[in-house]
């Protein structure tokens, strides 16, 4: 495995290796002891699995509240996104600044994203699936995310002129501007 930095720190690019035949290919996509030593040092409590039908479907910007923060390891399965964290950190040179990678089933590439971030994708593709590995547990009265339109964010979310399709809560999330990060 390789990694690679963002324009972020600590927002890191995985790529596995993939060893390839006429079968097809083997590819090693996590290792704890490799993990802590190239990109963090923590551990992984839950994984999680969604699918998306239709292109243009974005999930985000979402996080945990300190005491279930969490930081997240992301792969797309089948089909691709383009995947994002922003900076929520109080005092971070960063703050409100994001990194972006576009993870595909064909590239096998993962980005990590550490606690203090917000998370989102937009789904590239129809049927596409995103698994992820959490450092901590979900709990819901830690739920929190950000609007993903924010002005003040201003992502460049590859839409290709199609509106999103959203969830209730992320159409209604609050602003980086009127936002107390507990970070």
């Amino acid at each position: 495995m390789k990694s690679h930095p963002t324009n972020l720190p600590d927002v890191i690019v995985i790529e596995p290796k993939k060893h390839g035949d006429d079968r097809g290919y083997f590819a090693e996509t996590f290792r704890e002891n490799w993990f802590r030593e190239h990109v963090a040092d923590v551990h992984f409590v839950q994984d999680n699995h969604s699918l998306s039908a239709e292109t243009g479907t974005l999930r985000g910007l979402h996080f945990q509240t300190p005491p279930h923060a969490q930081g997240k390891l992301v792969r797309c399965i089948a089909g691709a996104i383009w995947d994002v964290a922003v900076d929520i950190r109080k005092g971070s040179p960063h703050y409100g600044q994001w990194a972006a990678a576009e993870l595909t089933a064909d590239n096998g590439h993962q980005l990590y994203i550490p606690p203090g971030f917000a998370h989102g994708f937009v789904t590239l593709v129809p049927a596409t699936q995103v698994i992820y590995k959490c450092t901590d547990y979900y709990a819901p009265d830690c739920d929190a995310g950000l609007r993903w339109n924010d002005p003040d964010i201003a992502l460049p979310w590859p839409l290709d002129g199609i509106a999103p399709t959203l969830s209730g809560k992320d159409e209604t999330q609050p602003l980086l501007s009127g936002f107390d990060s507990p970070f």
